[in-house]
């Protein structure tokens, strides 16, 4: 009873959104600002988890596949942006690219990422690796670690055993993990307004333009947004999960 009372409020929670926000969707989607706001969102949030994933692949397999000294040590580290609220870490990353060394030296370079379109990238990134290193080491862990040992016995390197052996099997599990990782990062919202601000126009990404909408009352923007985020969720959580089927399937032969 608890369960199902609970599964309700949650689906009338984001009903009530969609009903109060489908409507104004048509009309937002003109405006230059929510234009725009897509517009950046799509473009960090696929710069981001395109990223992610190249960081993320070499740094699971390593930590799935080799017995590292401290590899205990290892996975808190990678685990604690997880832990975090978002908000912290943009906190965190503000201090660093603001107050040390390396932001001094990053700015002498040209690259400034405080109040930038570059920072909401890192912002995202930084937030949402873990995530997708987490899934994808729990995914090469699945494998049977042989396979690999035999294709290397048949004259396959390192690198074209895991390309060509544990890369096309652990593919679902890697493309759905992928897919939670871009949604995060399109609806990330703590960890960018710390780095890269709130700015219209500018650094203005959907769920900031949200918020700047909230501060001046345009509630009809905030459900339209609302609603358009919620709807992204729903799709890339339906994806996840039959994405989720079908790896199951493959591991199970069902």
């Amino acid at each position: 009873m608890i369960t199902l009372t609970i599964l309700c409020f949650i689906l009338f929670a984001v009903v009530l959104v969609l009903l109060n926000g489908f409507g104004h969707i048509w009309n937002v989607l003109q405006t230059a600002e929510i234009n725009f706001a897509l517009g950046l969102s799509l473009k960090t949030s696929f710069i981001s988890t395109f990223l992610c994933a190249l960081a993320a692949l070499p740094m699971a397999y390593c930590l799935a596949g080799y017995r590292l000294p401290g590899r205990h040590i290892l996975n808190l580290i990678i685990k604690i942006p997880l832990a975090m609220p978002p908000i912290v870490s943009g906190v965190c990353l503000l201090l660093v690219f603001g107050t040390t060394s390396l932001g001094n030296i990053l700015s002498a370079l040209g690259v400034k990422l405080i109040f930038t379109v570059t920072g909401i990238i890192v912002a995202q990134f930084f937030v949402n690796l873990p995530y997708l290193v987490v899934v994808i080491k729990a995914a090469i862990e699945d494998v049977d670690p042989r396979l690999e040992f035999v294709a290397r016995t048949l004259g396959c390197n390192q690198f074209q055993a895991f390309t060509r052996v544990t890369l096309p099997l652990i593919k679902n599990g890697l493309l759905a993990g992928l897919v939670i990782t871009w949604a995060k990062s399109l609806g990330e919202f703590g960890a960018v307004l710390m780095l890269a601000g709130a700015t219209r126009m500018r650094t203005e990404t959907l769920p900031i333009s949200l918020y700047l909408n909230l501060t001046v009352g345009d509630m009809d923007a905030v459900m339209a947004v609302a609603a358009i985020l919620i709807i992204i969720s729903i799709i890339s959580l339906f994806v996840f999960e039959l994405l989720g089927k079908r790896e199951h399937s493959r591991l199970t032969g069902l």
